[in-house]
């Protein structure tokens, strides 16, 4: 870089030294030259001699330039060239700077003899040459600096901005697209390092997301090896139930019951969640008729408070299980929250069956109903005294899009919470 610019000073300096020299030597090269008296004389004597009878013989004339203008100041004669061009009189002929010497014989005017002044055209041609040295200097400094600005444009500006472009992608994230590297590019070095630099950041967020990935696995891992003692343990707790008979022990028991069911419910919803995030929260839609929904309410509800309304016949283009876990999470909601008797109804809205299940505990306040699908938020009421994750419902409004479907929440007299299930 400093080389290139070190050479075209170097290289201007020399041009600028050569127009000065150039200049000089055109200048300096003016010779001044005099008026040839004797000569002038000679073309005088003999117009006079060719003025025969008031008239000019023309064939006779020495082969000069000149020019002849008649005792009334008319042009008598004028030769080939183009030093005459515009001049009709004495007056135009001493403007431009020539001779005019009369020509008499005695005391009668014969008329006037023009003549150049050849001082003037050597001057004239000199200015004229130092003028075509001058454009053609100007010229060539002017090519000059065009293309050393194409050069520094190539090699300088371009590759400049080609790494802020390239900076901008790798500040939003995009590492795919590598720094072209040009040949006879100054800035190769950098433009190399830069790529490298792009090369260990691709190489570092891959080690990232692979490390992310191998956490959710564990994660979905350890939460389903973990709901086979949790079931076990609930397994254990029916049975003690059915055999012992001790009132304390049985309310022990109870109570270990329940709070096996809340850790069932948190494991389901942290692997809900992490399979989600790991790409394999998926549904498998097919046709099923609609009288499965009340069956799903009574296998959620344990605490036997829902009381169900009869069944629309229709088709449904659903995935059964993910519908399951939804009632699911709605149903084990409503037990945690209100605890009261829960309403199951259905109608239809356009091309879905509207199921709503209705519980009259205290609901939520108004603005909060948007936030409540939001992961890992729960509501202000329930977030003190009551154990959650705040994954329940967002994984069911979740579980509900996949399933072409929607989770509409509402709190009119209670808590509602209204499933859009798409028709086949």
């Amino acid at each position: 870089m400093k080389r290139t610019f070190t050479g075209f000073f170097i290289l201007e300096t020399v041009i600028l030294v050569a127009a000065v020299i150039l200049l000089g030597i055109t200048a300096f090269s003016y010779r001044k030259r005099e008026i040839d008296i004797v000569t002038v004389n000679d073309y005088a004597q003999t117009v006079k001699e060719q003025w025969r009878d008031g008239s000019l013989d023309t064939d006779a004339l020495p082969d000069a330039r000149l020019m002849i203008l008649g005792p009334d100041g008319e042009v008598l004669y004028r030769s080939d060239d183009k030093t005459f061009e515009g001049i009709s009189s004495e007056l135009d002929a001493i403007r431009k700077n020539m001779f005019c010497i009369p020509v008499t014989d005695y005391d009668r005017f014969l008329g006037t003899i023009v003549i150049p002044n050849p001082a003037r055209e050597d001057y004239e041609h000199v200015i004229a040459r130092i003028l075509w040295t001058t454009a053609a200097i100007i010229a060539v400094i002017a090519i000059s600096y065009v293309m050393f600005i194409w050069y520094v444009n190539r090699n300088v500006v371009r590759p400049f901005s080609r790494m802020k472009e390239f900076a901008a992608q790798v500040a939003q994230g995009n590492l795919d697209e590598p720094l072209l590297i040009e040949k006879n590019n100054m800035f190769g070095l950098f433009t190399e390092s830069f790529d490298l630099m792009r090369e260990e950041l691709k190489a570092s967020r891959n080690r990232e997301i692979a490390l992310k990935v191998k956490e959710k696995e564990l994660v979905a891992t350890l939460s389903h090896d973990l709901k086979s003692p949790v079931a076990g343990i609930r397994v254990i707790c029916e049975l003690l139930e059915a055999k012992v008979e001790d009132a304390y022990i049985h309310g022990k028991v109870e109570t270990i019951r329940h709070k096996t069911e809340e850790m069932n419910v948190l494991l389901s919803d942290l692997l809900s969640t992490t399979l989600e995030d790991l790409g394999e929260l998926n549904v498998n839609l097919s046709e099923v008729t609609s009288d499965i929904l009340n069956k799903m309410v009574e296998e959620h509800d344990t605490k036997k408070k829902a009381v169900a309304q009869p069944v629309p016949g229709c088709v449904l283009c659903i995935d059964q299980n993910r519908l399951s876990q939804v009632i699911g999470n709605i149903i084990g909601n409503s037990y945690k929250y209100a605890d009261t008797e829960i309403e199951v109804s259905y109608g239809y809205r356009d091309h879905y069956l509207e199921m709503k299940i209705h519980d009259h505990g205290e609901g939520v306040d108004e603005e909060e109903l948007p936030l409540l699908t939001n992961k890992f938020y729960r509501g202000k009421k329930s977030a003190a005294d009551k154990e959650g994750s705040g994954l329940g419902l967002y994984i069911s409004a979740e579980l509900m899009k996949k399933m072409n479907g929607q989770l509409i929440l509402s709190c009119e007299g209670g808590f509602t919470a209204t499933l859009l299930l798409p028709l086949a």
